[in-house]
């Protein structure tokens, strides 16, 4: 959950990272299958393994089936934890929004914080399984995950405009924030990233 830097000499380096499951047997050939095609293997946790790479070696994951295969395994490690914390995470709020008094804050603070990792866990295994369908070019599957995501978010904000609860209200807010403000992020990024290639195109 984290990482050290370590001061070296000035190098441009690209980077990729994989998540596989390895058995004690599987190790070995796993990386020496990375060395052989030009990736440096620089450090794992768990079922995540990071790799570089001098500026433009080929890809490990280069056709479909393998980039495929990349986000089936990414999903797969990424479901253990994500399924059963968002139940948990649910059960608690369902509780803390049908107790009272003491019991209700308590709860209320654990939901909280449970929400708090629970939002980008699963934004992250949408977003796992939205880059795999692209890649199987299942574009109803992508679109249909859109619009559930802006349906949950318009119930979102219908139930802070009509329904009074300090708890409901709580998680509502929550759940708007958690799809407002990336989405805010990811056009400010898109609209800079454009700035930037229309500058380009401007010198040359």
């Amino acid at each position: 959950m984290g990482y050290t830097l370590k001061k070296g000499e000035s190098s441009d380096y690209i980077y990729s990272v994989d998540y596989r499951s390895l058995k004690v047997d599987e190790e070995e050939e796993y990386f020496d299958f990375f060395s052989s095609s030009g990736w440096a293997h620089i450090a794992s946790e768990g079922d995540i393994h990071l790799f570089r790479a001098q500026p433009n070696t080929n890809p490990i994951y280069s056709d479909r089936d393998t980039s495929v295969e990349k986000y089936e395994n990414s999903a797969r490690s990424m479901n253990y934890f994500a399924i059963p914390f968002v139940l948990i995470t649910v059960l608690t709020w369902v509780v803390a929004i049908i107790s009272s008094g003491k019991l209700q804050s308590i709860l209320l603070t654990i939901a909280v914080i449970f929400t708090v990792i629970a939002i980008p866990t699963t934004m992250t295994v949408i977003a796992t399984y939205n880059n795999k369908w692209k890649v199987k070019e299942k574009n109803g599957l992508v679109n249909l995950l859109k619009t559930i995501l802006v349906l949950i978010f318009l119930i979102a904000v219908l139930i802070l405009l009509y329904v009074n609860g300090s708890a409901v209200n709580i998680f509502a807010y929550m759940i708007v924030g958690a799809i407002a403000l990336p989405t805010a992020i990811w056009a400010i990024m898109s609209l800079y990233q454009k700035m930037g290639e229309k500058k380009a195109k401007g010198i040359e």
